[in-house]
């Protein structure tokens, strides 16, 4: 069981403005993964975490399911990304100290009763050669010490925004050295080489198959063959079903469908594993 975003202005912006450090009244400018200059937060001090942003959604989450729950906290890397640095000296500096600020949310989830933390990386994808100096090493800043359950989502954006997918991952292996358990991907958009999943041996593949830039509802049939690509390279007990990224934006009829589909795709798997 997941918060989601319906609570969040968006899946950073509700964490990142809530630090010390930036100026959210005098916004920044910044450029989205499209090209297009958006107004950030705007980083004029150290960012330091002022008190925990998402412990009260885990509590609300733990006392309403006795399921595993997860949630999720802009990743460092992104949120470096997703700011006007004008007060450290690089981009990678600003990194480190969102991860700082990262680490004591985690910590203070997983306290909290978070079964699984996840650190959403879009920004891993959209800026390659940037994540190969820095991205690895700002994660495990984030994740150091931590024993709980933790993962790292990397995506290609919305789909009702970013439409075209290439077919492979810009930066994924590189993940193999992250010190996460598991690895959040989008499979079914873009019609991913699952080869590549064989890099990142030994952790938890969190596999994207749903395809959410199509309101259609997929069969579970469907949903299963998709699972079917990863399976010659990851282990099944280490694969866990989940959407494309970007369900918000489907109508709500359309999404109930596909996580009925996505649910019954993991019966049928089972089923077929069994035999």
């Amino acid at each position: 069981m997941t918060d989601g975003e319906i609570c969040r202005e968006s899946y950073s912006n509700r964490f990142a403005t809530a630090l010390d450090g930036v100026d959210i009244d005098n916004p920044g400018t910044a450029l989205d993964r499209s090209g297009h200059p958006n107004p950030v937060p705007r980083i004029t001090g150290p960012i330091q975490r002022r008190h925990p942003v998402e412990v009260a959604d885990v509590t609300f989450l733990r006392a309403s399911t006795r399921k595993p729950v997860k949630i999720t906290v802009p990743g460092p890397f992104t949120m470096a990304q997703q700011a006007q640095n004008d007060y450290y000296t690089s981009t990678e500096d600003a990194a480190l100290g969102y991860a700082d600020a990262v680490h004591e949310e985690v910590a203070d989830l997983l306290a909290a009763g978070a079964d699984i933390v996840q650190l959403d990386e879009p920004y891993l994808q959209a800026r390659p050669e940037e994540a190969r100096r820095y991205g690895v090493k700002v994660i495990n800043r984030a994740l150091a010490g931590i024993t709980g359950t933790t993962a790292v989502h990397l995506c290609f954006g919305y789909a009702a925004i970013i439409h075209d997918r290439p077919e492979g991952y810009s930066f994924l292996p590189e993940l193999a050295e992250a010190d996460c358990d598991q690895v959040s991907i989008e499979t079914a958009q873009s019609g991913l080489d699952c080869a590549v999943l064989g890099d990142l041996d030994g952790k938890t593949i969190i596999l994207g198959v749903l395809n959410l830039g199509d309101p259609t509802v997929e069969t579970a049939e469907q949903v299963a063959a998709r699972v079917r690509r990863a399976l010659p390279y990851v282990p099944a007990e280490r694969v866990v079903l989940a959407p494309d990224c970007g369900m918000k934006y489907l109508p709500r009829d359309s999404a109930y469908g596909k996580l009925a589909a996505l649910s019954q795709a993991a019966a049928l798997l089972r089923a077929e594993a069994d035999a």
